[in-house]
Parts: structure tokens; sequence; C-alpha cells
């Protein structure tokens, strides 16, 4: 029987209570039941009405769901997790099975108490609200590089009011085309209605993007690390992140509409920066929740600390090693392959400004340095390409066309012969640009510059030897389009990441990669120290005897 004490000290630690005091949690433990349950036991199946809320207490469960006579397992729950609230809250059956993996004791709500909790505390709602929300969006999505052992607490889109924000400028763009449709109508304009429809077109294509853009933006909380996933489609495509180890605190801003329609920046602060979740709802339960799981990693690290001492020690006196839990560190995920052609790859990565690889982040320069560069033969080949069509046109109206003194036909040809160079010219210049590009590995930075049959030019440096990181975005245009260079301090010498794109963004990924390293090495550094510690107590252990020797000679006498 656990006792009232230490069901509140459990119940504590969990974010739905946090914003509780310690009396109301009491009321709640007073109804907790306990129910202790073997392995492969079902706690309620896929169907089952939903009577109950769970929380383990000690223990493992899953939670598997069945398609198409196919058992998928969605998440693992461990102690201080919880389930069943979904089907309560949602007053719906339940939409999984939860099955117990190793020998459990659960701590369970029925539904009446559960409704009159929720009645008599309204802070519990919003918090349940934004689990649920975050559970089954987790559901929909698959992300191929989360750890098979890493579980989604909580993930999370931008609040609808940014959404309804970036539409504003398509509605009111939207008043052009109506007009030029209405006096085209009245007019019998054909230019008029031609106009409207392909300013109409555009746009759909701009409120499309928008809801695109604002649907790919996704704020994540694992049981091992912090994640903003933010992408541009075709031209950016960035997730940082940074181990829940490395958090240092945790805050929440907001505005005076934030607070009115419950929306709100969470701040995440680590070693070497910060990880801002924008405009999130219920942004003070969403902190509650990075909370808990940040509490969880410190208790999780200090208890494998201890355990590895242990096991250190016993190895060096020749005693059974006991095995480790493993450690709350995310493993390098291998996605499955998949079928595609070489052309659609190279399409894909064609105009990209990030690429991330297998660990290997690659930049390059702004479009508006590409567009420097190809703006004077592409300009050449679209008058050819006008001249052609308008050649061909003509021609088609008339087989015996001629222009400048040769026949239609002879007069094509001899455009696209002198399109040619202008086609070289402009291949030139984008391989140019595409060859100056920007690496950050693992283990270091690199400045790469290759011409076209020409020479290369590589600088490098090892990333934890990085002393300072800055950005500078200088001019208008570099405001307006979000370029700028990220300069780099390594020993006494200087990289420079030029006219990459959000130069904020590129420093932070630096920074993030930088702090991995860091943290890497300091892990190896503690070992080495376990280890001679380990050392030290062993032959204390040996020679205890001896040592204590001299000390029961001394009473003697």
């Amino acid at each position: 029987m656990i006792e009232l004490k230490d069901r509140v000290a459990f119940l504590k630690k969990i974010h739905l209570f946090r914003d509780l005091k310690e009396d109301e949690i009491a009321v709640i433990a007073e109804q907790l039941k306990e129910r202790s349950c073997k392995t492969d036991e079902v706690v309620f199946s896929e169907g089952d009405a939903a009577d109950s809320l769970f929380f383990v207490y000690k223990g493992r469960v899953k939670i598997t769901r069945t398609r198409k006579n196919k058992k998928i397992e969605l998440a693992t729950c461990i102690s201080s997790d919880y389930f069943g609230e979904e089907g309560l809250v949602e007053h719906r059956k339940r939409s999984a099975s939860v099955e117990v993996t190793e020998e459990t004791l659960l701590l369970e709500i029925e539904r009446a108490d559960f409704y009159a909790l929720l009645k008599k505390f309204s802070k519990l709602k919003p918090n349940f609200s934004v689990s649920i929300g975050s559970r089954r969006l987790a559901r929909s999505l698959a992300f191929k590089w989360i750890a098979k052992n890493e579980e989604i607490y909580f993930i999370a889109r931008k609040h609808p009011i940014l959404l309804v924000q970036s539409l504003l400028g398509p509605a009111f763009a939207l008043l052009l085309p109506l007009f030029l449709l209405a006096w085209g109508f009245f007019t019998n304009s054909l230019i008029a209605a031609m106009v409207s429809g392909i300013l109409l077109l555009f746009i759909a294509g701009w409120v499309v993007w928008n809801v695109i853009d604002w649907g790919n933006d996704y704020y994540i909380v694992t049981n091992h690390r912090v994640i903003w996933l933010e992408k541009i489609i075709g031209v950016y495509d960035s997730r940082q992140e940074a181990p829940l180890s490395t958090v240092l605190s945790i805050s929440v801003e907001t505005d005076q509409t934030g607070r009115i329609l419950d929306y709100g920046n969470v701040v995440v602060r680590t070693f070497v920066g910060k990880i801002e979740f924008h405009h999130v709802s219920h942004p003070y339960q969403a902190m509650r929740m990075i909370e808990e799981q940040w509490d969880r990693s410190k208790t999780s690290s200090s208890k494998l600390e201890k355990e590895a001492m242990v096991n250190s020690i016993r190895q060096k006196l020749g005693l059974t090693v006991k095995a480790q839990a493993e450690a709350p560190a995310p493993k390098t995920v291998i996605p499955h392959p998949q079928r595609f052609s070489l052309i659609r790859v190279a399409l894909a990565n064609m105009f990209k400004l990030r690429i991330e690889d297998s660990g290997v982040v690659t930049y390059r320069k702004h479009w508006y340095v590409l567009i420097q560069q190809i703006w004077q033969p592409t300009f050449f080949i679209i008058m050819i390409f006008i001249l052609t069509i308008s050649i061909a046109i003509q021609w088609w109206q008339s087989p015996d066309f001629i222009w400048g003194g040769l026949k239609a036909s002879t007069a094509l040809l001899s455009l696209s012969l002198v399109a040619i160079p202008f086609w070289l010219w402009w291949a030139y210049q984008y391989v140019d640009w595409k060859n100056d590009i920007f690496q950050v590995t693992p283990d270091q930075i690199m400045d790469l510059d290759r011409t076209p049959f020409g020479k290369e030019e590589r600088r490098s440096a090892q990333i934890e030897n990085i002393l300072s990181t800055e950005y500078k975005r200088i001019g208008l245009t570099a405001y307006l389009l979000n370029y700028g260079t990220v300069l780099i301090t390594v020993g006494g010498t200087q990289l420079s990441f030029q006219d990459v794109m959000d130069p904020a963004a590129v420093q932070s990924d630096i920074d993030l990669r930088r702090a991995a390293r860091i943290a890497k090495k300091r892990e190896a550094e503690v070992t080495a120290d376990r280890e001679r510690m380990s050392n030290w107590l062993a032959v204390y252990h040996e020679n205890a005897q001896e040592f204590r020797a001299p000390d029961a000679e001394t009473k003697k006498e």
C-alpha cells in the first residue's frame, strides 16, 4: 500500500498537477486506487468503454492500435506517465489497447471521480487538452529521425492567429482582381478578365503557400531533447534541437493579445543559446511539460551515473557487473530506404539553400546572390525565347513567313544556335553559385569554394575550437530578404559563411553542434575520472585490512 505522502510526491512530478497546491493534490491522491499488473496483462482493449484514467507508478506498458489486422505500437509509458485520458475527456470509447510489458503498479481514478476533479480544479482541463492534442498530432506524423527509444511528449504548431495574420495580405490583394473582373464585365474587356484570372491564380497560390508554411513548423519535446522544426518548401529545412541535459531554464513570454487568446512564446535557454517556441497555444501548460521532462532527465542522468560508478567498481574487484539501464540519449536513426530517381533528387536539391544529410548541414548562398549572377544570361534567354515563340506563331499562320531575310525554319534554327552560348553562360554561373558552400558537421566547420573548371579552396576548423560566433545583416535588402554573414572566430583566424539565408539560424546550428561536441568530450573525461576513482576504491578495498592493522596494533599498545 502506497502512503499518501508518497502519492502526493509522485503526482507533484507530473505536469498536470504543477499548478495545484499540495493540499489540492492530496485530495486527488486520496481518490487513486492501486492496481498491480503482471507481464502481458491487458489493462484495456481498443473499443472498450472509457471508465478510468491510469498513472504508471512503476513499471512499463505499451499502447497499441490494430489496423488491417496488424498491431501498431503507438507509444510506451513508464513511471510518471499516464494514459486513458482521451476517452474520458472526449466521452468516447478506447481508441487503443494497453498491454503491460513488465510487472507494473498503476494508480487508477474512475470516471465519476475524474469528472468531479475537472469540475473542482478548472486548471486541469487545459492541461489535458494540451496532452491530448500533442498525442493526436504525434500519431498523425511520422518523423523518421525519432529514435526507437524516444517518445514525443509535446508537439504543437504555431497558434492559428499567425495563420490568420499571414492571410491578411492575400485578402487585401484580392480586391484588385475583383475590381478588374468587375471592370472587364461592364466594359466587355477580355484583357481585364484575363489579367484578373492570372491575379486570382497567383493569390490562390499565395494562400496555399501560407497555409502549408504555417503547418510545416513544429515544436517538439521528447524524453531526450527539445526540437524546433522549420521548413519552407524547396527553400529551407531546419531542425534546431538541444538535449534536455543542456537546458538551463524555461520561461514564457506573452503580450496582452496573447494573454487574451492564450498563446505566447516558450523560451528554452541552453548552454549555447536558446530555442524559442513562437506563439504556441497554452504556453504555460507547454512549459510545465518541458519542465517535467527536464526533471526526469536530471534524475535519470544522476541514477545512471551512480549505476556506472558501482559497475565500474564491481568490475575492478572482479564481481558480477549488473546490467545498466539505457542512457537517455537519442540513437542514430537510419531512414527506411525509399524508391526515388536520381533526377528527382537532383531537382529537389537544385535550389535548396539548406540541406541536411546524415548529420552534415550544407548551406548555399542566398537566392539573391544567384539572381545577381544569372540575371544577364537569363534576360537574353528570355528574349530569344519570346522571339522564337513569335516567329513560330507567325510561321504557323503563314507558311511563307520571312524574318530578317531568312525563312522561318532557318530563323528558328539560328535562334536555337544563338541561345546555346547563353545557356552555357547561365549553367556556368549556376554551378559557380552551387559550388560555393558552407558545411557544419558534428566535428568541424568548412568553407568550400570551387569555380567551374578552376581551383578549389577549402578552409576548415574543429568545431570545439570555436571561440565565438556572430552574424551580420547589412543593408535594407539583407533585412528584407533575411540573409547575411555568419562570422566564426577560431584561434587567431576567422571563417565567414557569407550571404546565407537566416544567419541567426545558421549561427544557432553551429553553436548547438559545438555544444554537442564539447558535451561528448566532457563525457569522455567523466568516464576517465570514473575509471581513476574506481581504481583508487578498488585498491583501498583490496588493502583495507592492511590499512586498518596499524590502528589495531596502536589500540593494543
